[in-house]
């Protein structure tokens, strides 16, 4: 159903398919003063598609017609790569990237990523809503992009593992563990003596049912979705990374639209952002509570340990370097003293 789905987002510019809209609004939308593409790399079910559709539907009735916002989930306009360099160009108007992967074009975007910086979701909206957000926007828009004010929620990290549970650093240490291919992931497991392994996600669940490795980290929604549950024995809910995604605007799309149409799109897309979180909380609750019926065994280690070790480990030093005294001073000014 999905892939038919899919077909018909390419074949057609009806954004009835994708936004719920009744049929006298069709003939509308087709009228529409500006259509612009929102792309995005989630499942049309998750929280933020979900909102982001409630979200176009407002945005038309407010404009009055003059606004259509049409959604394309799931990587259907390409990978994030792919999308990066089309909302740079003008490909499409709207995407939502990673922070962690927007740092191939804006450095200091992924530092909401630095190890066990963030202890909870207070800390992460303190920081992301107040000077630290602030700064990584005006860096994003530097670089020739628009970014809205809030950024959405895309989840904390946490470690699986078929050996053992995570309760302190010493249990990471010669753990083979599979990560993302990126300095940051990599530099902080090998500042915990880990053994990691940068390995294509597809490629994860044979890697960890082949005990090529015995571990690996990602938000509880992509445990259950991919159903890691079934090669993994344990839950540690390390909170060691939180990630967000940055909804991003083609300049020049942005700019040509009147500052009346400008308000009301970016209203609507800050509200959803707001809801989004929520909606995220609740999922990641029920997760928990759904995974731990499939078998894994959770439990929850202090931070501060954690973050002894990377300090002592040199991590924070090497990392406040790359991303500079004045980006490390707002983070350490939301989270307390890291380095």
């Amino acid at each position: 159903m999905s892939f038919s789905r899919r077909t018909l987002l390419k074949a057609s510019a009806a954004t009835a398919v994708l936004g719920g809209l009744s049929a006298p609004h069709v003939a509308r939308a087709q009228s529409a003063e500006f259509t612009y593409k929102y792309a995005n790399n989630l499942p049309d079910t998750h929280p933020l598609n979900v909102r982001a559709k409630e979200m176009a539907a407002a945005i038309k009735a407010e404009t009055g017609g003059k606004f259509d916002l049409q959604i394309f989930p799931n990587n259907q306009l390409g990978s994030d790569t792919d999308m990066l360099s089309q909302i740079r160009s003008g490909g499409v108007e709207f995407f939502t990237l990673s922070g962690l992967i927007l740092s191939t074009l804006v450095p200091a975007a992924s530092i909401n990523g630095i190890g066990f910086a963030f202890p909870d979701y207070g800390t992460v909206w303190k920081a992301m809503d107040g000077d630290l957000g602030a700064f990584v926007r005006g860096e994003i828009k530097k670089a020739g992009l628009e970014v809205m004010d809030k950024i959405w929620d895309n989840g904390f990290r946490q470690t699986t593992s078929s050996s053992k549970p995570i309760t302190h650093p010493d249990d990471l240490k010669g753990f083979k563990i599979r990560v993302p291919v990126s300095p940051l992931w990599t530099s902080m497991f090998k500042a915990f003596d880990a053994a990691p392994a940068s390995i294509n996600f597809a490629e994860v669940y044979s890697a960890l049912q082949t005990r090529i490795v015995e571990g690996q980290e990602n938000p509880l929604a992509i445990i259950s979705t991919a159903k890691l549950y079934e090669v993994q024995k344990y839950c540690s809910l390390t909170n060691h990374m939180w990630d967000g995604f940055w909804f991003l605007a083609n300049r020049k799309a942005w700019s040509s639209l009147p500052e009346d149409v400008r308000t009301i799109v970016a209203k609507n897309i800050n509200a959803a952002a707001l809801k989004e979180r929520e909606d995220t909380a609740k999922l990641n609750a029920n997760l928990q509570q759904e995974l731990a019926g499939k078998g894994l065994t959770f439990n929850q280690p202090a931070v501060a340990p954690f973050r002894d070790k990377l300090r002592s480990a040199g991590f924070y030093a090497e990392w406040k370097g790359k991303y500079g005294d004045q980006a490390w001073d707002l983070l350490e000014k939301a989270v307390g003293k890291l380095s």
